[in-house]
């Protein structure tokens, strides 16, 4: 399957996506900073290079969104059947 996306596109739509959703929540970046334990120079650094440890981004997506979501990437996709035999077998 073609993929358009890169892992930096995605790198770059996180950053965003935490950005924002500390604006949205009126969360300074100072406030982020003591939320998440992140300090305030790599909470800086992340908004304009998309560059931070694995921990510390889970760190911050854990302050203005629901982890869960991240964990459920490490389940299993449910497989989807590709024909009405599939559908009729695992009824």
């Amino acid at each position: 399957m073609l993929n358009l996306y890169t892992a930096f596109d995605v790198q770059m739509e996180l950053t965003e996506f935490i950005s924002q959703s500390r604006k949205l929540k009126k969360c300074s970046v100072e406030e982020l900073s003591t939320r998440s334990g992140v300090p305030y120079g790599t909470i800086r650094k992340f908004e304009s290079t998309g560059n931070i440890s694995l921990r510390q981004f889970l760190m911050l997506y854990e302050v203005v969104a629901d982890l869960k979501k991240v964990h459920a990437l490490t389940k299993p996709e449910s497989i989807e059947p590709s024909s009405i035999e599939q559908v009729l077998k695992n009824a």
